[in-house]
């Protein structure tokens, strides 16, 4: 017998919520199996058995929340028992005269037996079927939507009640009850742990730091006619990577963290904390809510290397196969609202770092080039929140007219790299 405990998961992280039990009660499970999925502050993770045999018991429940360390099922030796259907009943005599009077309700019984047999054979997570039980419903009779597995929703679909023919005689109204249509309805749903970290980490950053921004504008012609001269050939050098924005961005970044080195830095205590490395995170938007996976040591890698890592772990992030080791460790965070249509904001400072670039649309806009001139330009306004108790303002505006200065002079940027 091996108990299956909730692993390590992060020195910042310890507990879970069981999102998804992949093996029900019975099943057989092989070493290394991924059996359940925990859904944690950062990313989901699956935790698999250490021995082979067969899943005995669950101590927990999809939607529990679990400490770091505690037993949430136990796996047994042995192999599970296939459900045999190749035995031929035995040949049954003729009910007697006084058999034959025994009422129906032992027909019921066995029927209903055999279709709480029968439900244990088919393949359905732990919630669908104590759903199912709840609701008294056959989980032979439940169609699947997706998969061959049954999950609540198709309990819930079974459950619901079917159209019946219209009565042929006109049946009495019922009487109307006072929350039947509402005038003012609501949905009250319950946050999932990863919104609700994500409130409480944006309250924490909001009350423990002296947050301020500032804010510049960016011309992007010159970048613009750089990537657009060099994107094809760029393209065909770095097996397909494609030539963007992020990688521009990055680079400037991890040039103004060196002029300025405060802004890579964090509070620890009484303690400021220099980090003399790269990490720069980037914020992704998911359906579950805004994650910042990390590009390691940007400032070794060239542009066709930090576009691909955006983009592999842009990916993993919408496919929810992001790993706590993607999630760690940044020293500087960049988030573009631009690709939402953003034309200026004020980014909230990610976790312990001491600031946040913000990117935003490009909009093309009369610019003066001189007295005499005006011009229509590809502008980008681009803001800098920082913690005041760290960086000055006079810091923080040279960061923020480095970012500028070396994306409207791309050759420098690439001198810089």
């Amino acid at each position: 017998m091996s108990e299956v405990k909730v692993p390590e998961l992060a020195e910042s992280i310890t507990e879970g919520t069981i999102s998804e039990w992949l093996k029900s009660v019975g099943d057989q499970v092989e070493k290394g199996e991924n059996i359940v999925e925990l859904e944690t502050d950062k990313v989901n993770v699956e935790v698999i058995s250490e021995v082979a045999g067969v899943l005995t018991e669950i101590k927990a429940e999809e939607g529990d929340t679990v400490e770091v360390g505690s037993v949430i099922a136990v796996v047994s030796d042995g192999e599970a028992q296939p459900a045999s259907n190749d035995a031929k009943p035995e040949k049954q005599e003729e009910p007697s005269k006084e058999d034959a009077g025994k009422p129906e309700a032992t027909e019921a019984t066995e029927t209903k037996e055999e279709s709480a047999s029968s439900n244990e054979r088919i393949q359905a997570t732990p919630s669908a079927r104590r759903l199912a039980r709840e609701k008294g419903i056959d989980l032979s009779k439940v169609k699947t939507q997706a998969g061959d597995v049954i999950r609540p929703e198709d309990v819930e679909s079974a459950a619901k009640p079917q159209p019946q023919a219209k009565p042929a005689e006109k049946s009495q109204p019922a009487q109307a009850k006072s929350n039947d249509n509402p005038s003012k309805p609501v949905v009250r749903e319950k946050l999932s742990r990863r919104r609700q970290t994500i409130a409480k980490k944006l309250l924490e950053v909001s009350n423990n730091t002296a947050m301020l921004t500032t804010f510049n504008e960016v011309d992007m012609t010159n970048v613009m006619e750089l990537r657009k001269r060099k994107k094809e050939k760029f393209q065909e050098d770095h097996n397909g990577t494609r030539l963007g924005f992020m990688s521009f961005f990055t680079k400037a970044a991890v040039a103004a963290l060196k002029k300025y080195p405060d802004v890579n830095a964090e509070i620890d205590g009484t303690d400021l904390v220099l980090k003399q490395f790269y990490d720069i995170g980037i914020a992704v938007s998911t359906e579950e809510g805004l994650v910042v996976p990390i590009v390691k040591d940007c400032d070794k890698k060239n542009f066709a290397e930090i576009e691909q890592v955006i983009v592999d772990l842009a990916v993993k992030a919408k496919d929810k196969k992001l790993g706590l080791d993607d999630m760690m460790g940044g020293s500087f965070t960049i988030t573009n609202g631009g690709v939402f249509g953003s034309l200026m904001s004020t980014p909230i400072i990610n976790g312990t770092q001491a600031a946040i670039l913000g990117m935003h649309s490009i909009v093309t806009r009369p610019i003066a080039i001189d007295k005499d001139r005006m011009e229509n330009r590809p502008m980008m306004y681009i803001a800098l929140s920082y913690d005041h108790r760290i960086i000055d303002g006079k810091q923080a505006v040279g960061f923020l007219k480095t970012i500028k200065d070396l994306i409207e002079n791309p050759e420098d940027l690439l001198l810089e790299s």
